[in-house]
């Protein structure tokens, strides 16, 4: 099986949330047990909802199992990159163009969050990122056209 690249960061998220879907179990399995003294089961919303609650939940318990199985985790801060763009770096890119000023850090997928920085390293951007240096510029293929961005900082965060 391949093994998929996470942060640190990333990987205590989903153990965080898996601890917290495993506690939530046996309250699913009380629930269950109360719904099913109320009587007819065919007819008993409490039931069938606390069934379907539990069903969600397992599937989540098995789905972040899954990723974490095949995660490789890596920690940037502990490799010496002296300024090269890898997986798990955050990058201040500067628009050539606009001098608008952005903040990435470059994770897996499952982690991206645009709107608070962190890109897939599947993107376009991403992909253009990696291997470079800090001081280079770099022209990325975008959905709006090409960009060209200077690379102004790499952080080993």
């Amino acid at each position: 099986m391949e093994k998929v690249p996470m942060t640190v960061r990333g990987e205590k998220l989903l153990r965080d949330e898996l601890d917290r879907l495993l506690k939530l179990r046996p309250k699913i399995s009380e629930a269950i047990a109360e719904a099913r003294e109320l009587g007819d089961l065919k007819e008993n919303a409490e039931y069938h909802a606390a069934r379907e609650e539990q069903g969600i939940c397992e599937a989540q318990i098995r789905d972040i199992e899954f990723k974490l199985s095949v995660a490789q985790v890596i920690d940037v801060t502990k490799m010496d990159n002296s300024g090269k763009i890898i997986f798990g770096s955050t990058v201040t890119l500067i628009d050539v163009d606009t001098d608008e000023e952005k903040t990435y850090q470059i994770v897996g997928d499952d982690e991206a969050d645009i709107k608070a920085g962190r890109i897939s390293v599947s993107s376009p951007i991403a992909r253009g990122l990696i291997g470079k240096m800090e001081g280079d510029e770099v022209t990325i293929s975008t959905p709006g056209g090409e960009k060209v961005f200077e690379i102004d900082h790499v952080d080993y965060v």
